[in-house]
């Protein structure tokens, strides 16, 4: 693109800030506007980006009528997404929505059907699955160097149920369904769907260990399984220190890749500290290789998908239905806890959904 796409963005809280502070890297999109109710918010975030040009919009309805607009932003809560998408795509512009691209599954069904409906794009921000290691991953598997994939770990945790107060909407079961399931595994579901291929069912079991006393659960271990026989295991723990990992085997080799989760929010200083390695054959971790990971911005690189899907009119990667199979992974994991770990298919979540 010769040109940065202008784009807006909706709810200026703490998220809005780290896409626009990603956005001033890039020279293919420029977040211009943007608007919240709150007076207050948009005077400070004009105030905080104005080196960017950014202006506040007095109303949604003045954003969504500028026709240098070509896509919004969206970053308000998650039970919100549904309604700010249809007033976009009716003005037609396309749209990027925080992940999870829903609360509810069938939210995110609708907000997907909005494409065809309307003509515009639903791009969602799965931002970890464009880290540098997950994508060498992804393409060491397509090469074939790691042979027949048959098992992928992964595991996303932090120490937040130990921080939780009654005054935090995570505290609450309706708002932060299985707790670190819904904020945390969500994202690994989504790599292992791009790692794995087609998701057939998910088993999942959860406990209670934080001494908060909050609703939710705050130990998961949900076990996935690929229509094409693969298996993972996605795990997350909410009193831990943090850790971000992925670990893929093969027939000729394994790869480990883990995050320093410390420098989540500065994702192009990730690369200083994260490590990947491959074993190939019969190697041990003695002889492992240590592979040199790119530097890299996930949150710059989700924004100039977005841009390029404002002027292709196609979503590759961050697509609306990649969105929604993360979403069934985790409602199939929630209905798993539920049937005290039995077997569930993503399929019949999704016709539940459908039907909803």
């Amino acid at each position: 693109m010769s040109e940065p796409i202008n784009v807006g963005i909706v709810g200026l809280g703490r998220w809005a800030k780290v896409l626009t502070r990603a956005a001033r890297a890039s020279t293919s999109i420029r977040i211009v506007t943007g608007y919240s109710r709150s007076q207050e918010k948009r005077d400070a975030f004009q105030a905080e980006f104005a080196d960017t040009g950014f202006k506040s919009a007095p109303t949604m309805e003045a954003m969504l009528a500028d026709p240098s607009i070509k896509g919004v932003i969206i970053t308000v809560p998650n039970e919100q997404h549904l309604s700010v998408a249809e007033q976009i795509a009716k003005a037609g512009k396309h749209i990027y929505t925080e992940k999870p691209i829903a609360a509810e599954l069938s939210d995110g069904l609708k907000i997907e059907a909005l494409q065809k409906q309307y003509g515009v794009t639903v791009t969602v921000g799965h931002s970890a699955r464009l880290l540098a290691g997950v994508r060498m991953m992804k393409e060491k598997i397509d090469a074939g160097e790691l042979g027949r994939v048959g098992f992928i770990e992964a595991n996303f945790s932090n120490e937040r149920a130990l921080e939780l107060t009654p005054q935090t909407w995570r505290w609450y079961k309706d708002r932060a369904p299985g707790g670190p399931l819904s904020q945390l595994a969500v994202h690994m579901f989504d790599i292992v769907h791009l790692l794995g291929g087609d998701v057939s069912q998910v088993s999942s079991i959860a406990s209670k260990l934080s001494p908060v006393g909050a609703e939710v659960d705050d130990q998961s271990m949900s076990l996935v399984k690929f229509g094409n026989g693969t298996i993972a295991y996605v795990g997350t723990c909410w009193t831990s220190p943090g850790i971000f990992s992925v670990r893929v085997f093969g027939s000729k080799g394994l790869m480990h890749y883990e995050v320093d989760f410390g420098t989540w929010d500065t994702p192009s200083k990730l690369h200083e500290t994260s490590a990947l390695y491959i074993q190939r054959g019969k190697d041990c971790y003695g002889k492992r290789e240590d592979l040199t990971i790119p530097a890299s911005d996930m949150f710059r690189d989700e924004l100039e998908q977005f841009a390029q899907s404002c002027v292709t009119g196609t979503v590759p990667m961050l697509s609306a239905h990649n969105g929604n199979v993360a979403i069934a992974m985790m409602n199939a994991a929630l209905k798993s806890i539920d049937r005290n770990g039995a077997l569930v298919a993503v399929d019949e979540v999704m016709e539940a959904a459908r039907k909803a």
